[in-house]
């Protein structure tokens, strides 16, 4: 009898193992997200942030917009089509009035393969897929960030952010907010001052550059 048990278990373990290897990407993050709602369902008309890592560490994010209602939901390593893989737990269970979007760096680093238009496309694919279901929401793009560890990627950097805001321009309810330019120097490189110390990710003060250039594009 006991060798029956035995076998039993192993052959749930077997079964259940596998299953867990095969989540998506970014599961436990999306779970989590699921959690916070269950515990209490943020209020609808607020400002919904979406995109990678940069929003992830702005923990504190509500303290930067004191009187501008915040709804973060950035998973830190995602990429575009991550955003529009989770757009039905991420996006549409909430009734925002605007959302601010920051992603497409990591699909640039991701491979030498991405091109500043494919960026630009899936871009558009989640702006487009937002825009049937919510024709009237404002959307704010945050403009790819010049990190210095990934210095070798900014000439794609600097064209996907033309072409995004270029597409915006020709678009209602939209706003796009330039912080590349705010982040390098004098000679074009990042102002090394505004990361942390694995040049990529921000500090205070690089954090204090995007809370001065985003407040203006944002709904009370």
């Amino acid at each position: 009898m006991k060798q029956v048990k035995l076998l039993f278990l192993f052959l749930l373990l077997a079964k259940l193992l596998p299953a867990q290897d095969n989540k998506p990407p970014f599961y436990n993050d999306i779970q989590a997200f699921k959690k916070q709602d269950s515990a209490g369902f943020p209020p609808k008309n607020a400002i919904l942030f979406i995109g990678s890592s940069s929003f992830t560490r702005w923990t504190d994010v509500q303290q930067y917009f004191p009187g501008y209602p915040i709804i973060n939901r950035g998973f830190g390593g995602s990429t575009l089509p991550d955003q529009l893989r989770y757009m039905n737990d991420i996006v549409f269970p909430y009734q925002p009035k605007q959302i601010v979007v920051y992603c497409g760096e990591n699909d640039l680093a991701s491979s030498d393969t991405v091109t500043a238009r494919m960026v630009y496309d899936r871009f558009r694919q989640l702006f487009d897929r937002i825009r049937s279901k919510w024709p009237r929401v404002h959307i704010v793009f945050i403009s790819i960030k010049p990190s210095p560890s990934r210095q070798l990627l900014m000439g794609r950097m600097r064209e996907a952010n033309e072409l995004i805001r270029h597409f915006l321009k020709t678009k209602r309810r939209t706003g796009y907010v330039d912080v590349y330019k705010a982040m390098i120097d004098d000679e074009g490189k990042p102002v090394a001052g505004l990361f942390g110390n694995d040049n990529l990710h921000m500090n205070k003060d690089g954090y204090a550059i995007w809370q001065r250039l985003l407040q203006p594009y944002l709904q009370k």
